[in-house]
């Protein structure tokens, strides 16, 4: 006969079962991207965020990439709307939403890609975020590339000799950069350009030196401007559906940005940087011609005077956005020039 004091200490112990597999499910976080398994971005930075989520809560939380999901200006779409977990996403290819986020991109800025992604996240967090230009998704951190640069099919002497040249452009800074060039504009995601330069749809593009290697530049464009402290940085965003972290315990969701934020910020730029210098030693071994502008060569003076004016410029594009423009950017290029 079984008793009644059986049957609590039963109770109990399958109590404590369930609630001992409850702490120790996994939950898996889809995260989407559009680049290649090869790309810094995939083989890098989400593998290593990956690495620090597992280990914050004690294997709770993997991660799973899903890769291929389309034009990258939809992957903040895809997370709202739950068909990923998390994602990355470049701000300029949705410029009506992301303005704010242009201040890391204004030339000039001199820095690398993890000086200015710590910079930007700092900044974030303290004047823009209020904006809400992210509403929707909750911010894991904010990153740039590294500095913009010229690739082309063929080469140039003058920054003149770009007028009239079809150049892709991704958005952003970019389009105010080739507006002042003279330069028709092409948009297209990244991935597209190695087809679109191989048919002579596009002269050349605007990008990082590491796409020389991970897009395969080297092969199509063979001649690189290489503008001291480059053309322009590349905002971005990392994020993460609100309602994913809703699912989670208070606990897992606190180690998550534990391991996002200022420190995700620094790997993802230094992941970057470091594509650039792979790109670099990759186009030299492919034989590419790649001019390196010395500070007081013509190009870079050419560079300096068509950029006058583009702080004036940003401020007016985001002075209904109720911060503090002046003090944002003076802070961003303290920041950045001072990261140690």
């Amino acid at each position: 006969m079984i008793t009644t004091k059986f049957l609590k200490m039963a109770s109990v112990v399958a109590f404590g079962i369930s609630v001992s597999h409850a702490s120790f499910a996994e939950t898996t976080l889809k995260v989407g991207t559009w680049l290649p398994p090869t790309h810094a971005q995939n083989a890098t930075v989400w593998p290593t965020w990956a690495g620090w989520v597992k280990k914050a809560t004690q294997g709770r939380v993997k991660i799973k990439m899903e890769y291929g999901l389309g034009h990258p200006k939809t992957m903040f779409d895809l997370v709202e709307d739950g068909a990923v977990d998390a994602s990355f996403g470049y701000h300029g290819y949705v410029p009506g939403r992301f303005k704010l986020t242009q201040a890391i991109e204004i030339p000039l800025l001199g820095v690398n890609a993890e000086a200015a992604s710590v910079a930007h996240w700092k900044v974030f967090n303290k004047y823009f975020a209020k904006a809400n230009e992210h509403e929707g998704l909750e911010v894991l951190t904010l990153f740039t590339h590294g500095p913009g640069q010229i690739h082309l099919a063929e080469p140039i002497t003058s920054l003149s000799d770009l007028k009239s040249r079809k150049i892709r452009l991704g958005g952003g800074i970019q389009g105010e950069l080739g507006k002042r060039m003279g330069v028709t504009a092409v948009g297209a995601p990244a991935t597209k350009v190695y087809e679109m330069m191989q048919q002579g749809v596009i002269d050349g593009i605007f990008i990082p030196m590491g796409e020389q290697k991970t897009l395969r530049l080297k092969e199509v464009a063979k001649n690189v401007v290489a503008l001291p402290g480059g053309m322009y940085l590349g905002s971005f965003s990392m994020f993460i559906s609100p309602d994913f972290m809703a699912k989670l315990s208070e606990k897992d969701r606190a180690a998550i940005r534990q391991v996002s934020g200022e420190k995700l910020a620094a790997m993802a730029g230094a992941a970057w940087d470091a594509a650039d210098k792979a790109g670099l030693q990759a186009a030299k071994e492919a034989g590419v011609n790649i001019i390196m502008v010395g500070e007081n060569d013509k190009m870079a003076q050419e560079f300096r005077d068509l950029t006058q004016g583009m702080d004036e410029t940003w401020y007016k594009l985001v002075e209904k956005r109720g911060v503090d423009a002046k003090a944002a950017l003076a802070e961003i290029r303290q920041l950045a020039r001072s990261y140690q």
